[in-house]
């Protein structure tokens, strides 16, 4: 045998080995899981976990709308994400039963959407099921005809409620399609109606008394005695707080302040705080921040150590800024992967039976504590609300039931011997915690959402100026940079590492032009403003909708839903549009760029209708009305030492500015002609006029501050 064919003969058997190798784990899999479908070659944890369900999941594709028009099915959309609690209820109960699927299989074309990846999807038929049955959440569950238009949908069903109206959903259809059609039909028009927008008068005066009118209607949703707005539940709403933060200072409203630091006391003190290792949950169950749902998602926690950090900036009250830090640990210890930060981490976890449990990990029996807490236990239970707060189905979640100055006068105690006692309660309670196992985590790296923690990082450094803030944006923005910017301009929705590209959303890109707008503001680095100039007008190019001067949700090259998405209400993320509103017109100041500015402005006159009619759930929108009717400033620093004015001018609250600055000449409209190599100096500017420079730092702040 010569040596080619002794070469050939090795391949051959290599080959052969592989091929049976990989038979025999197939069947190692297979063997494992009686079902698997189409999900398992996912990503996604959310749809993972629904990869062996007797159900024939399909992931989210047009082609499967297609599938469902050829066999003239209906299409079942089903919408979560990893870590809602409901969600894995409605899959054990319902989804894993051989009875449920087999009506599904035989008479829908069943499709799985992980919502943090398609938020197009969701915010679509979140929108339908709302309109039919006034009641939105998740999972979301939706009956669609194969042109994508909604013909029934709800939230959570069990398994008996679930078949019962699939069955009846399933027979209208077959004997009376046309009119499944036409109420459709009916439906969709209603969805395109709310995106309509006022094109009339666009030249309403930006008046603070109209302002002063929107918040007044606001004001009679507010919750005066337990903070937040009144309802069943509690939200953080980090950018609503942060918005009447501004207008509070600004109007000089007390009232108005106090009802906020209420509001973020009860958040800080309440069990949507983790009090062991920080972080906050999603949002309460009851209406007095007791009871969390105990999910932790990036975006809640990256939008409130914005909103801590500039509270404490305005107050100088240590308990928001233990909150800032214990946040941003909590992130750190949890959600860091390489320079960037996963989603969230699950309500679930297992309990001591090794079940799932919602809370598991968090939550305590009373007989537990007292064998940890050997001393003092009166005093532990009384400052963590265990006697007096209910209960999670016979648990405790730890809550502050007064500040520590109140306490300690309660029971004759030194603060310093107070927070002797805290620190030695945590800690036992910690070491406890540990040794339980944790709720797993969404391993789905989101741009949008990490630029929501960028922003928060660069917010943090100016207000503590704390410099591992500012290395921690660096890092993130770098890391953004290179894993979800193409050489072209275009941003991806997820950087986990996936074969899937899924194409960025109008949030992933002006989130991530806010937030690198804003790391220019504290580095005067000018990579990053030009570098979200650039993102801008790659979003012109893949978003703007000429017929009504907003962008459109999903890009023009994608695959279009039934309607344009415009996105426009400021909920638990601000709006994109209210977003690409702020960026045109800080963009349009720095660049002297006039379309810009004209943009942002007829945006926000288009808003005024909805605004005025439901000023709460646009507050994004209202800080830009603030930007046009109370003073604006441009501060230009220009000079050798300017980093380290900047630092601290910083540690000023000054919403209603924008910062532009140089360590050497610069071409920027803004600081031509300013620089000086002998002097650091500042200009205070309105509308391109400035006033005398100053090189003193009370001066400028004092000019700043003028309303």
């Amino acid at each position: 045998m010569n040596k080619t064919t002794t070469i050939t003969t090795y391949i051959f058997f290599l080959i052969l080995f592989l091929f049976f190798t990989n038979n025999c784990k197939q069947k190692e899999k297979s063997d494992i899981h009686q079902y698997t479908n189409s999900l398992i070659n996912e990503s996604s944890p959310y749809l993972l976990q629904h990869a062996h369900n007797p159900v024939n999941w399909f992931p989210w594709d047009k082609k499967y709308l297609n599938l469902a028009k050829k066999q003239n099915k209906l299409v079942l959309l089903s919408i979560g994400y990893s870590s809602c609690h409901w969600c894995h209820v409605m899959e054990k109960e319902t989804f894993q039963d051989k009875e449920v699927a087999d009506f599904m299989n035989k008479n829908f074309i069943n499709i799985k959407i992980d919502r943090e990846e398609h938020p197009n999807v969701d915010k679509t038929y979140l929108t339908a099921v709302q309109i039919m049955t006034g009641n939105g959440g998740w999972p979301l569950n939706c009956v669609i005809l194969p042109d994508g238009k909604p013909i029934w949908g709800g939230t959570y069903f069990n398994k008996e409620n679930w078949l019962t109206s699939l069955k009846e959903i399933q027979r209208l259809y077959e004997e009376n399609p046309g009119r499944a059609k036409g109420f459709a039909n009916q439906l969709t028009d209603d969805l395109k109606s709310l995106q309509e927008f006022n094109n009339t008068n666009l030249n309403q005066e930006f008046s603070r008394d109209k302002l002063d009118n929107f918040i007044s209607n606001w004001k009679k949703k507010i919750d005066s005695i337990n903070g937040g707005l009144i309802g069943k539940n509690q939200f953080p709403r980090a950018n609503n707080y942060q918005f009447l933060l501004r207008y509070a200072y600004q109007k000089e409203d007390k009232k108005l302040e106090k009802f906020i630091y209420k509001t973020l006391n009860k958040m800080a003190n309440g069990g949507l705080n983790d009090h062991l290792a920080g972080g906050f949950a999603r949002y309460t169950v009851d209406n007095k921040w007791h009871i969390p749902h105990f999910e932790k998602m990036l975006y809640d926690n990256a939008q409130l150590i914005s909103l801590f950090s500039y509270a404490y900036q305005l107050t100088r009250n240590p308990k928001y800024k233990a909150v800032v830090y214990k946040t941003l640990d909590f992130i750190d210890q949890e959600l860091y992967n390489d320079g960037l930060y996963f989603s969230s981490l699950n309500a679930d976890s297992q309990n001591e039976n090794g079940e799932l449990e919602e809370g598991a990990y968090y939550t305590w029996k009373k007989e537990d504590l007292q064998q940890l807490i050997t001393t003092d236990f009166n005093l532990f239970e009384s400052y963590f609300g265990i006697d007096s707060v209910e209960t999670v189905e016979g648990k405790h979640t730890l809550i502050k039931v007064y500040n520590d100055d109140a306490f300690s006068k309660k029971h004759q105690l030194s603060v310093e011997d107070l927070q002797l006692k805290i620190n030695s309660w945590t800690s036992t309670l910690l070491n406890a915690r540990n040794k339980r196992i944790k709720p797993t985590t969404d391993q789905k790296i989101l741009t949008s959402w990490n630029a929501l923690l960028l922003q928060s990082f660069v917010d943090a450094y100016k207000v503590f100026g704390d410099h591992k803030f500012k290395k921690k944006a660096i890092e993130c923005s770098e890391t953004i940079k290179k894993k979800a910017i193409s050489n072209t301009g275009e941003i991806t929705r997820s950087v986990t590492t996936t074969d899937k590209n899924i194409k960025g959303y109008l949030e992933d890109y002006v989130l991530l032009t806010q937030s690198f707008i804003s790391l220019y503001e504290i580095s005067l680095d000018e990579k990053w403003l030009q570098e979200a100039k650039k993102i801008t007008e790659t979003t012109f190019t893949n978003f703007f909708n000429t017929e009504n001067d907003f962008f459109n949700y999903t890009a023009k090259n994608s695959d279009q839903l039934i309607s344009n998405n415009f996105e426009i209400e400021d909920i638990v993320i601000p709006s994109s549009n209210s977003v690409a509103c702020k960026n045109l017109f800080k963009l349009g100041h720095y660049f002297g760029n006039n379309e810009y500015l004209k943009l942002s402005e007829k945006m926000l006159q288009k808003m005024l209708p909805k605004i005025e009619k439901y000023p709460h759930i646009y507050s994004n929108w209202l800080d830009s009305y603030l930007n046009l009717s109370y003073p604006f400033y441009e501060t230009a620093i220009s000079g050798k030492n300017a980093l380290n004015t900047l630092k601290e001018l910083h540690l000023n609250y000054i919403p209603n500015h924008l910062i532009i600055g140089s360590m050497e000449n610069s071409d920027l409209p803004l600081l031509k002609g300013k620089y000086n190599n002998e002097k650091t100096l500042i200009y205070v500017c309105e509308n391109k006029t400035c006033k005398l420079p100053t090189e003193n730092i009370n001066k400028a702040v004092s000019l700043l501050q003028k309303n």
